[in-house]
């Protein structure tokens, strides 16, 4: 057969790198890296060289499957699995409503603009008070819930322009092994490097010496203390008179509450709890107030603690107030380019908004936050009887078992379930779970557009894809499977009734109903597109997937002086004042510490890991691969623990046992344990089971009271723990 090399780009994580697939008769034969993509140049990580066996994988689901009484599967027709699912789905809307139904998706399922749409439209087109529910609870709420505050929407999230800033802090985020999140900047490692280069500095603030600390200037902090530093450089910013009054009071109102928040919190009182002196502190708040091209960024370790939603505004916060935002070099914000943008925002944030304060999680009274749910609380919503208790739940492209706080409940709370359907690539501990599992394709099996990252690109650019290789077995799109079911529920709501109308007008023309007309639109009549025809030589889905495979970067960088038009309030001003942060900060000092628990939990990104989901590719598991228990030496000689001890790890919630690895690259106090392990031998993928591991999750808590108030997000970082060799 012909060896065919068809140019496409990655999409396990942010960067989005340039790949090229070696394709032998429709199969996937091997990736690499594409030298030609004018941002990744050649670079590609090792999860996403290895994806070649993710693809291929003996293991992966290629048929729909049906749970037998006795737990096993066994293979049915597309056919007969969608018709008994669309008939009990609508048997349980007709007794329940809309109320009764829950879908979660995980990360991959952002990737996709095919499957978002999807999921969006099915969830919404069966009535609003279907419960929907993604990972970005466990991992972005509430820097997104931070942004609804700020800028009136929680799209509006800046990034760092880090391509012309001279002084880049980095606080709970590690771009060398994430290679950028909530950013979209691949090379990102030779980026930063860059800004040494030119004479800057880079300072990352983590409780541990990460792989990204470790190359740059590293500030140990107590874990889950980010609030207080960034409460002390605002402090220091006022006192000492480095504020520009008149740019920061045209940009924002509230700038003198601001500053009466701050003030009590100088660096001289934090110090003993962030563990970073007060002369630093100082220093580096005089120094992102003087130096012209400055950003703050934040992430994971920001987001994940008790008060994630405090921390991500403070970020902010400080971008504003030392001059930074909306500056080159400093905090900058992307856009689409459409027309009418910047009043789809303000309308878009009106409705959010709304929603927020109108629409509460029946189990903890959480706001409705980008229209979905805590997933924290989704097993107590199955669990819990009543009005809207989940009945039937859709899982796709996520392991919720493994990534919700206090997995254990969930995958108990399945068996309640009166159906469970899965859309996945792989038996996993919460698809074996399920009554279905459906076969969906890989990312290289179907065409696709970044839509949800086009406002995080450092560099203004465009990709498309076509499928590179022809679906394994019978593996269909999400869309694909969501169409199917829509059609044969079209009775059931009036949209279901409309999406049948409009798929048997595209059928009169040889069509197909399709999700792609909308993203062409998207591209064509956003920045750099061909206003269909207008603009001679313009992008549109099709030129940029056949005559530019390897991307369009539309301008050096992101523009400045663009605040305005991303704040989504009707004056066009961030608005700094809010008495729910006001009370999140008069917290900070009055937490309990658990007796009997004085260290504190922080998770791990892994260089071979990508959550839970590619543990079962051979390549990435090569040699002594499983979870440990990161912490220092000085607190492991107190414990009696050597290197490579078996220890239990406990917290008010739950308990673990693995081994240990020491350090003195990390701080004391703060132990370090990646997540997405804990593979349990129910699901059907080998590799994983046999790396096993345990699931760090089960040491937090799905307790209401546990979930950070304002976003729903998971507290996943700073838990008290205890750490003991294990006898």
């Amino acid at each position: 057969m012909p060896t065919e090399h068809k140019t496409t780009y990655c999409r396990i994580c942010e960067s989005l790198c340039g790949m090229v697939a070696e394709v032998e008769g429709g199969r996937l034969v091997s990736l690499r890296a594409d030298k030609d993509h004018p941002l990744s140049a050649g670079f590609a990580c090792q999860k996403g060289i290895a994806f070649t066996e993710v693809v291929n994988d003996p293991d992966r689901v290629t048929a729909p499957l049906r749970r037998r009484a006795d737990g096993t599967f066994e293979e049915v027709s597309w056919d007969e699995a969608m018709a008994d699912i669309a008939a009990r789905l609508g048997e349980l809307h007709r007794r329940h409503g809309s109320g009764a139904i829950g879908w979660y998706f995980g990360n991959p399922g952002v990737f996709s603009y095919s499957h978002l749409m999807a999921v969006l439209l099915f969830v919404n087109g069966l009535g609003l008070g279907t419960h929907l529910y993604t990972a970005s609870s466990q991992d972005t709420h509430s820097r997104l819930m931070a942004s609804q505050l700020l800028y009136g929407v929680p799209s509006t999230v800046p990034i760092p322009d880090h391509n012309r800033t001279d002084l880049l802090v980095v606080v709970g985020a590690n771009p060398v092994v994430s290679h950028g999140s909530v950013l979209t900047a691949p090379r990102i490692k030779d980026r930063m490097r860059d800004v040494v280069k030119r004479g800057g500095r880079v300072i990352v603030i983590d409780p541990r010496k990460t792989e990204t600390a470790a190359q740059f200037d590293w500030l140990g902090i107590t874990p889950d203390t980010d609030a207080l530093m960034l409460l002390s450089v605002l402090q220091v910013l006022f006192a000492e008179g480095l504020v520009d009054r008149r740019r920061v009071d045209t940009q924002a109102d509230g700038v003198d509450w601001l500053a009466q928040q701050c003030g009590p919190f100088s660096p001289e009182r934090t110090e003993s709890a962030t563990g970073i002196p007060a002369g630093t502190v100082r220093e580096l708040a005089r120094s992102l107030a003087r130096t012209p091209r400055a950003a703050v960024y934040g992430r994971i370790g920001t987001c994940a603690g008790r008060s994630g939603t405090l921390t991500s505004y403070l970020i902010d916060a400080v971008n504003l107030v030392a001059g930074n935002l909306d500056v080159p070099g400093g905090s900058v914000f992307g856009s689409f380019g459409a027309p009418g943008e910047k009043w789809a925002f303000t309308a878009l944030g009106a409705l959010l908004r709304y929603d927020y304060r109108r629409n509460r999680s029946r189990i903890g009274g959480f706001g409705n936050l980008v229209r979905t749910e805590p997933a924290t609380m989704m097993a107590r919503e199955i669990t819990t009887a009543g009005d809207r208790q989940i009945r039937a739940l859709f899982v796709s492209a996520g392991n919720p078992v493994l990534s919700v706080p206090n997995g254990a409940e969930l995958a108990d709370a399945m068996e309640d379930l009166e159906l469970s359907v899965a859309l996945d690539f792989y038996l996993t501990e919460t698809t074996a779970r399920c009554d279905y599992v459906l076969p969906v394709t890989t990312m290289y099996e179907r065409d696709d557009f970044p839509l949800l990252l086009q406002f995080f690109h450092a560099t203004p650019f465009r990709q498309t894809t076509e499928a590179v290789a022809a679906p394994r077995g019978q593996a269909r799109t999400e869309w694909e499977i969501v169409d199917d079911l829509i059609r044969r529920m079209a009775g059931r709501t009036a949209v279901f009734a409309a999406l049948a109308v409009a798929r048997a007008s595209a059928g009169l023309f040889g069509r197909r109903l399709s999700t792609r007309p909308v993203i062409d639109t998207l591209i064509r009549i956003s920045s750099g597109g061909d206003w269909f025809g207008l603009r001679p030589g313009g992008l549109s889905f099709r030129r940029l997937a056949e005559d530019l495979p390897h991307g369009a970067v539309l301008d050096e960088h992101l523009p400045t002086g663009t605040l305005r038009g991303a704040v989504a309030y009707p004056n066009r001003r961030m608005r700094l004042r809010h008495d729910e942060l006001a009370q999140q900060i008069r917290e900070l000092d009055r937490r309990p510490d658990p007796g009997g628990f004085p260290l504190r939990l922080i998770g791990v990104r892994e260089a071979r890991s990508e959550n839970s989901w590619m543990h079962n590719a051979p390549l990435l598991m090569r040699g002594d691969r499983g979870p440990r228990a990161l912490m220092h030496t000085d607190d492991a000689r107190q414990r009696g623990i050597a290197e490579g001890d078996p220890v239990a790890v406990r917290s008010p919630h739950g308990k673990i046992e693995l081994r240990a690895t020491l350090t003195e690259d990390i701080v004391a106090g703060a132990v370090a344990i990646p997540h997405g392990w804990g593979h349990d031998g129910r699901g059907g993928w080998r590799v994983a089971n046999r790396a096993g591991g345990v699931n760090v999750n089960d040491l937090t808590s799905s307790d209401p009271d546990d979930v950070e108030t304002l976003s729903g997000m998971a507290w996943l970082s700073g838990v008290p723990i205890e750490v003991e060799r294990s006898r």
